[in-house]
């Protein structure tokens, strides 16, 4: 049994959960993962999220903002609205808001005005910054560098999927990475499990997250050598049963832990330790 684990991100607002929460929970406690984050990404979701985490005291958490790709839904109001969610005790970050030239769902300039009204947001609340980004390095960097992100408490990298120069510039910065099951299939030759292995992400710098029902952490998709030193572990894999391409669950940030220990040759509890510390000390959670 892995020590206590924290998953900082996890969609449980998603209606795939909305039959068995319950059971969820129980099997993401059953492998010590104590705390989870619910992830607001929409004012809809932002609200569902606050309601979870009151209704769980002391284990789930809510994060409010608006996802990069709902920046086209923004209006007047929805400022007022996302600050008042924001401020409540149990929400513990801004976010997950960021850009995504990925798939542009929303248009790029949209994208950019929405993230600078949430990073002006989670200065003016004192209040952690949880940030998605894809193929927008460069753009996002230059928001957070610029007078509107000066008074930032803290950033947190959600579900990196970046490359090393990329996650260089973020700990340059002075932000924290969160790891998820993508991982597992990151076979670039300067990607995540390079890093790793590299030791280029500080364990004081890392955490870990489910971003459920997404991202499942395939473990097949490993090398060999790093499938055996994952199985070794001794996981109880039954509650990771449950976890698949189409539901991934916050179970799963056992085995990405433990996926991440095997990387980086070190025991699984000792990435537990490192990322539990990380998320409780940023995100000040009881």
């Amino acid at each position: 049994m892995l020590p206590a684990l924290v998953d900082i991100g996890a969609n449980l607002t998603n209606r795939c959960f909305q039959r068995d929460l319950p059971a969820v929970l129980q099997r993401a406690r059953d492998v010590s993962v104590q705390k989870i984050m619910v992830t607001g990404t929409s004012l809809r979701a932002s609200r569902d999220a606050l309601k979870l985490a009151r209704a769980h005291p002391g284990a789930l958490y809510s994060t409010a903002g608006i996802h990069p790709h709902d920046a086209k839904m923004w209006t007047d109001d929805s400022l007022q609205e996302l600050e008042k969610l924001a401020a409540s005790p149990e929400c513990v970050a801004v976010g997950e808001c960021g850009l995504d030239f990925n798939r542009n769902f929303s248009p790029q300039e949209q994208q950019k005005l929405v993230l600078e009204r949430q990073v002006e947001l989670a200065c003016r609340l004192q209040k952690p910054l949880f940030l998605h980004e894809r193929e927008a390095h460069q753009a996002l960097v230059e928001i957070l560098r610029s007078p509107v992100g000066a008074k930032l408490v803290t950033v947190v990298i959600h579900c990196f999927t970046g490359t090393a120069e990329e996650a260089r510039v973020y700990l340059d910065m002075g932000f924290y990475i969160g790891l998820t099951g993508f991982l597992c299939k990151d076979k670039r030759p300067n990607g995540v499990q390079w890093m790793l292995e590299q030791r280029l992400i500080p364990l004081d710098r890392l955490m870990v997250e489910s971003d459920a029902p997404y991202m499942y952490p395939n473990i097949k998709k490993l090398p060999k050598e790093t499938q055996e030193a994952v199985a070794n572990f001794s996981l109880n894999m039954e509650n990771f049963q449950h976890c698949g391409y189409k539901r991934n669950e916050p179970c799963s940030v056992a085995v990405t832990a433990a996926v991440i220990a095997a990387c980086m040759g070190v025991g699984p509890d000792v990435v537990a330790q490192a990322t539990t510390e990380n998320a409780t000390k940023v995100f000040k959670l009881g």
